[in-house]
């Protein structure tokens, strides 16, 4: 099993917070077929106590009308919660998904559960039989194919353990919210003909390239992912070069694919 002590962004505990990538897709396919979604781990901390260990094994989401799914691109591990705060968060998951509503999203934990305490005493942490099979969060949010999307779950260690009377146990009651569940950009589809000139495509804001691709050799096709919204230009870059560079403006919208029009090269 792995340890993690992770800093990223958000609150404590453990739960579903979350990548990407998809800046520098290469054109060999548009895959609007499913949904990425990145499950992150944030904390809102506890004064009383130096740590806290929390054993993810496995995250699951459901789909509206459907079963549970367990999330491929999940990282089963340890995570201290404490190591989570401050604007820290971790990466839970980064899985495609299929397109649609996810109703829920549910953790599930191990038994090595547990607290270190000022004085550098471990005390295991108890789950309620409840709680067991996992904390499940209500989402109840629709995700696109070719998106993607980033869930960031806090978790408030305050006041999810609680001592249990005189006894020196410890139960673990998580208080889980959802912080966040947004796309972190949109998509950019076109095609530059004619087909066989392979061209170098360039996503830009201003003076800054956001990233680039290449057209597919057969059909001329190129696509982007995840790029901030905004208005932006493409600039194409012909590998043949008795044709012209040419460029042309893009709008992106959150959450959205942004088809421009068909980029006819010319000869100089």
């Amino acid at each position: 099993m792995k340890t993690h002590s992770s800093k990223v962004v958000l609150s404590i505990f453990f739960i579903f917070s979350s990548l990407l990538f998809i800046a520098c897709k290469k054109s060999d396919g548009d895959p609007n077929s499913k949904a990425r979604l990145q499950v992150r781990l944030t904390d809102n901390p506890d004064p009383n106590v130096k740590e806290v260990w929390v054993d993810v094994k496995e995250v699951r989401i459901n789909m509206k009308d459907s079963s549970w799914i367990s999330l491929d691109g999940a990282r089963p591990g340890l995570y201290d919660l404490l190591t989570l705060t401050d604007g820290k968060d971790t990466l839970l998951a980064d899985a495609h998904i299929p397109t649609g509503n996810i109703s829920q999203i549910r953790l599930v934990l191990g038994q090595n559960n547990y607290i270190i305490t000022k004085s550098c005493e471990k005390i295991e942490l108890t789950t309620p039989s409840a709680q067991q099979s996992g904390l499940k969060v209500k989402i109840n949010q629709s995700v696109n194919g070719g998106i993607l999307y980033r869930l960031i779950l806090d978790f408030d260690a305050a006041k999810s353990i609680i001592k249990a009377g005189n006894s020196g146990k410890y139960i673990l009651k998580p208080v889980l919210r959802v912080i966040s569940f947004d796309a972190s950009g949109g998509n950019i589809k076109g095609v530059v003909v004619p087909h066989s000139v392979r061209t170098t495509v360039y996503a830009i804001n201003g003076t800054d390239t956001l990233a680039s691709t290449f057209t597919d050799a057969l059909t001329g096709n190129f696509w982007f992912g995840d790029i901030p919204a905004g208005n932006h230009s493409l600039s194409y870059a012909p590998s043949d070069t008795t044709y012209k560079n040419t460029s042309r403006g893009v709008s992106v919208l959150l959450g959205q694919t942004a088809i421009v029009d068909t980029a006819v090269l010319e000869k100089k």
